[in-house]
């Protein structure tokens, strides 16, 4: 679909709402309505040409009397769903009486299979049946959306010679169209909601390259799985199986996916199962029914409990709070330590409950938590490529959730590459973003090291902003910054380091304790000398550097001592944290002399004897 046909699609289901819904329902449901709607019609329009003989075997079937007619139903449409009631949406309309035309519609609906049944529920799409039924608007709504003059299936329209007319609409065009609609009607009603930014394909499209290209030769004529613990409608899971199809054309690929939002969750699971990823409802898993798509907070409710994946990528909601999820679990904002779960803590380098558990008010870490339990110890192994803001850099004490994780993964080798990617690539927020690729195969090059990409400003500016999206990646791009991350060279946008570069000690400062008076404050053991009280000012802390000759002790005699000869150092913390400004930071040059002196003397020139006419005045 090009940029003209895309366009004439999303203007006619834009204006739909202006045409059919205006003055009925405020302008803040019109999503409610058109998003359920947008998506019973891809699946509608496909079960249309095989109608007749679905009506046909269900009578059979019945007269047999067989209770379990899934699978003979789903034979005869070619999809994993179907729909018995005697109705299309496109014959529905031929009633033109309100209350009948609802209750044929209330029979449509139910005579779809149970997949398609939750993605209904999941939209709420009753709840406005009698609404639209009320207001006189349920008939026009059915008929805009059976128009001829639009295509909403996975297949293009031909006319008698075979020509295309109207062109298919695939799964990576639907979740663009999904995204755009939801944002335009977000901005209608000044609706923002924070930390949920949608993936833009030529974003998509760059994950999907770094987590498959750089293992593309080894990769064999086997099973593949791809997992999205925030999934959205698809995107990333379709483009990557794309990218592996591409590859492999052979290759098995299964996609696995959680997503929290009901509507997004909704349009997800229809695209898979409309576009065949999906081979069937279910899929058995260790001898119990595990969801291809699971519904549902990734954080309190996993829906793949203990499965591993060959490819982990997401884009999680960052600077979001994770109160509910404790709350799910009967825990109030404040017992957060008591939020026990395999993936969040573990036992690490002597530590029974080393904890990755981050801020209340940011989420972001604990899916990255999530996909590094996700990876397979297997020949292959897994690799990882989730995008972050900056703040899972640096965020978080040493010894916290924050910096225990990039402890855990930088101290076990899985941190491959960090990738700063430009400012203003979402639709709803600006803000420049960082891709983390990790890995628990490194090639025998990279192990030790970690690298640092800087493509700030590899991106194409686009000719219109789409909200907030002002720049794309162009296929040039995203071959630029893959082929950083392959060549793993030094140059100007890529820095190498060894990974004990990013650890740190963090060491509180002792003090003599002194009473009210200012005195030094002793303690006495019997038997022996006084010795000096000490205790920690808990704001004064030495930052020590991994890398430091010496370590701890040889910067205690170096750094502290000629200079306080009363302070200590208490036990030391390790931390983590990774800087991109202090690597790639550019000066700003300086003006030189003989031009500043110029400006002076011109501004001068202009002046000069204003001060005397003002004076004279």
């Amino acid at each position: 679909m090009n940029q003209a046909q895309y366009s004439k699609l999303f203007s006619f289901l834009w204006n739909i709402a202006n045409d059919v819904l205006v003055h009925a329902f405020e302008k803040g449901k019109y999503k409610d309505i058109i998003m359920p709607m947008l998506v019973l019609r891809r699946i509608d329009v496909l079960l249309e040409p095989t109608k007749d003989k679905v009506l046909e075997r269900k009578a059979q079937l019945d007269k047999f009397g067989v209770t379990n007619q899934d699978q003979a139903l789903c034979m005869v449409t070619g999809f994993p769903f179907y729909n018995h009631s005697k109705f299309t949406l496109k014959t529905l309309i031929n009633e033109t009486d309100p209350q009948r035309l609802r209750m044929n519609f209330i029979d449509y609906i139910n005579g779809y299979s149970e997949d398609v049944l939750e993605i209904i529920d999941k939209f709420h799409l009753r709840q406005q049946i009698d609404n639209l039924t009320e207001t006189g608007r349920l008939g026009s709504l059915i008929a805009k959306f059976t128009d001829s003059n639009i295509n909403l299936s996975i297949k293009p329209v031909l006319d008698d010679e075979g020509n295309e007319v109207l062109p298919a609409l695939d799964n990576h065009t639907m979740g663009t169209i999904f995204e755009e609609l939801l944002r335009k009607f977000n901005e209608e009603n000044n609706v923002t909601e924070a930390g949920e930014h949608f993936t833009p394909r030529d974003y998509v499209k760059l994950l999907a390259d770094l987590a498959v290209g750089p293992v593309a030769d080894n990769l064999e004529n086997r099973p593949y799985a791809v997992y999205d613990g925030a999934c959205g409608t698809g995107g990333i899971l379709s483009i990557a199986q794309e990218r592996i199809a591409e590859l492999i054309p052979n290759a098995t690929i299964h996609l696995f996916g959680q997503e929290l939002q009901p509507e997004t969750f909704a349009t997800c699971k229809a695209d898979m199962m409309i576009s065949g990823v999906l081979p069937q409802t279910g899929y058995s898993l260790k001898g119990s029914a595990r969801k291809y798509i699971a519904f549902g907070s990734t954080i309190s409710e996993d829906g793949h409990p203990g499965e591993t994946y060959d490819f982990c990528i997401s884009n999680p909601p960052f600077g979001t709070p994770w109160k509910e999820d404790l709350r799910k679990k009967g825990l109030t904002d404040k017992e957060k330590k008591k939020f026990t779960d395999s993936r969040f803590n573990l036992e690490y380098d002597g530590d029974v409950d080393f904890s990755f558990i981050p801020d209340i008010g940011d989420c972001q870490m604990l899916f990255l938590a999530n996909n590094i339990s996700r990876m397979k110890d297997t020949d292959s192994g897994t690799r990882i490529v989730e995008i972050h803001n900056g703040s899972s850099l640096f965020t978080g004490k040493a010894g916290g959730g924050e910096s225990n994780l990039r402890r855990y993964i930088i101290e076990n080798d899985l941190l491959e590459a960090i990738v700063a990617l430009p400012e203003k690539m979402f639709y709803n927020t600006p803000i420049s973003t960082y891709v983390w690729v990790i890995t628990n195969r490194k090639a025998p090059n990279r192990r030790g090291k970690v690298q640092l990409i800087n493509a700030t400003e590899i991106k194409s500016p686009m000719r219109k902003n789409l909200g907030d999206k002002g720049n794309e990646l162009s296929q040039e791009d995203r071959d630029h910054i893959l082929e950083l991350l392959m060549n793993f060279e030094e140059t100007p946008e890529s820095k190498i380091f060894d990974n004990e570069e990013f650890g740190y000690w963090e060491v509180p400062v002792l003090r003599p304790k002194r009473d009210k008076e200012g005195n030094i404050v002793y303690k006495t053991k019997k038997g022996k000398e006084p010795e000096v009280e000490y205790a920690r000012n808990r704001n004064e802390c030495e930052r020590v550097p991994l890398t430091y000759p010496g370590g701890v002790d040889a910067f205690f005699e170096n750094e502290v001592a000629p200079y306080d000869s009363e302070a200590r150092f208490d036990e030391p913390i390790l931390g983590y944290e990774l800087s991109f400004t202090k690597y790639f930071y550019k000066p700003v040059e300086l003006r030189p002399l003989a031009d500043i002196c110029a400006d002076i003397r011109e501004i001068e020139s202009r002046t000069a004897g204003m001060l005397d006419q003002i004076l004279d005045r």
